[in-house]
């Protein structure tokens, strides 16, 4: 260590198309690094063999990179954390086997963290930080969870999708709606300047909970195959409009059951996570109801919604000060449960 109170983290996370590397001092990230890959657009979504080749092409420099940028060197590292699961196989053996690596030659032990768990830690990246327990709301391409949060180490899935995620949602949408990859921030671009009024799209109605997001894909996909047989231009006449009424669909979904979720808790403390917190229009409808409800709302800045390492260094970061650390046998996994 380098000193008597200094707990320095080195952080990976390749989980997906994005490598990225930070430094985590007591808790405070010193540096946040993230090399995205611009390839995948040209194919409609990521492609895993290109995901994982990218990653070992930029994880080197965005390694470096984090160390220089936070002013440290890797003699004063103390432990690193990596993306153990879940994701893309390809990608996450790319940053767990180099995180082991470099962990054996300095002599310093390994620590795999959950991609989901990470992202509900991010919101104790910046002050003010929420007080426990509280609820997040955790969006993704690939997850929607509620998730109770009675400490950093301490947390509890309410409920979850059955089928698809609120981001698949977005991007299957746009995708529909002719819209080039990543699709989901686009709607949320267009929705801005729609009345999300205009068209109505089935809400599944799941007890307890868990989200459905199917139903709204076959919605939307029939409604838009009925319409552009009468008339070819109809996505393009009602773009906007289109969006923003997908977009209040999948907002309203989502906030339904995370206020049910604060009311048969008791718990107004309510945070956000993932990509898709990103979103503008939820990231409104939220502010909206923490007035109208009295909640206390924290949401972390954008850099901190789409996969990041700061997430992944500040969550090993409290698995240190907890003593669990992972065998440097431990594999990545494209599916683990936490």
């Amino acid at each position: 260590m380098t000193g008597d109170q200094d707990i320095i983290i080195l952080g990976i996370e390749s989980s997906c198309d994005e490598t990225s590397a930070s430094i985590c001092r007591n808790g405070e990230v010193l540096s946040n690094i993230i090399a995205t890959q611009s390839i995948h657009t040209a194919y409609g979504g990521v492609v895993p063999e290109l995901a994982s080749r990218a990653h070992m092409q930029n994880i080197v420099p965005v390694v470096d990179d984090a160390i220089r940028n936070a002013g440290i060197t890797l003699q004063d590292v103390d432990a690193i954390a990596f993306t153990q699961a879940p994701g893309l196989i390809g990608a996450l053996l790319v940053g767990a086997g180099f995180a082991k690596s470099l962990a054996i030659s300095l002599h310093i032990p390994v620590i795999g963290v959950h991609h989901m768990q990470a992202h509900v830690l991010s919101n104790l990246i910046e002050k003010p930080v929420p007080e426990f327990p509280f609820l997040c709301l955790t969006v993704s391409g690939g997850h929607t969870q509620i998730v109770l949060c009675r400490s950093p180490l301490d947390l509890e899935i309410l409920g979850e999708t059955i089928d698809d995620a609120a981001g698949e949602a977005f991007d299957k949408s746009a995708k529909l709606l002719g819209l080039p990859y990543p699709g989901g921030p686009l709607i949320d671009k267009y929705a801005a300047t729609g009345n999300p009024e205009k068209f109505q799209f089935a809400e599944p109605q799941i007890e307890g909970l868990n989200f459905s997001f199917s139903g709204l894909k076959t919605s939307v996909l029939y409604f838009l195959q009925k319409e552009v047989k009468q008339n070819p231009d109809f996505i393009q006449q009602n773009l906007h409009d289109l969006c923003a009424s997908v977009q209040h669909t999948i907002i309203k979904i989502l906030l339904k059951k995370l206020k049910k979720a604060s009311l048969e808790t008791g718990i107004r403390a309510i945070c956000l996570a993932g990509g898709v917190s990103a979103n503008k229009g939820l990231r409104s409808a939220l502010q909206e109801m923490a007035i109208k409800y009295h909640w206390q709302v924290h949401i972390p800045s954008f850099e901190f919604c789409t996969d990041n390492a700061a997430m992944i260094a500040l969550t090993g970061y409290h698995y240190f000060l907890n003593g669990k650390f992972s065998s440097l046998r431990t594999s990545a996994s494209a599916r683990a449960t936490w």
